[in-house]
């Protein structure tokens, strides 16, 4: 199973009709993001920092933006 969530595959344990768990690599840093999703939120947050992002006030406005994609 460790092999798996190396390998980046989703690994799901079961406990008979009880609580599931996920099992997911932690890496050097010590937390449980991939080195991909670390770069893509370090992206989101250089584009929040240049203004670069779009508000909603209401929920019509974000009804609107998200049609839009």
């Amino acid at each position: 199973m460790f092999a798996l969530a190396d390998n980046g595959n989703q690994v799901i344990i079961r406990r008979r009709g009880k609580t599931s768990y996920m099992l997911t690599p932690v890496y050097e840093k010590g937390n449980a993001l991939s080195p991909e999703l670390e770069k893509e939120l370090e992206e989101g947050r250089r584009q929040y920092r240049e203004g670069n992002i779009a508000t909603c006030a209401t929920q019509e406005e974000l009804n609107a933006f998200l049609e839009a994609l």
